[in-house]
């Protein structure tokens, strides 16, 4: 929901207005700015828009969640098959730091594409 300027106040007006501001909060369920010192500090907003908002909030954490899940659960089955194809490298102690590196590479590289 977009903030239009003319549900910008100061603080100071909102205080003498208070009920008039909240009922036209509560009918538009648009939220409302408050200023101090002419910078924005509060919004104030309905108490079911709220809810909205936070409802919606954690269906779309609910969502990435999956997706996360969903993901890593295609990345350990593409190492599983490698694995099985015999494509896998054997680290030992000496040289577990070369994977330590081609993971390090690896995330570059990926962050680089995402981008």
């Amino acid at each position: 929901m977009e903030i239009s300027l003319k549900n910008i106040h100061s603080l100071t007006e909102f205080k003498r207005n208070a009920n008039i501001y909240v009922e036209q909060v509560r009918n538009s369920h648009a939220p409302l700015v408050l200023t101090i010192n002419g910078e924005a500090a509060v919004i104030i907003q309905d108490a079911e828009s709220f809810q909205a908002t936070i409802d919606q909030l954690r269906a779309v954490e609910a969502e990435l969640q999956a997706l996360k899940l969903s993901q890593l659960r295609q990345d350990i089955q593409i190492g599983v098959d490698q694995l099985d194809q015999g494509q896998g490298n054997d680290y030992a102690k000496d040289t577990i730091h070369q994977l330590f590196d081609e993971i390090k590479s690896q995330g570059r590289a990926d962050l680089r594409i995402d981008q």
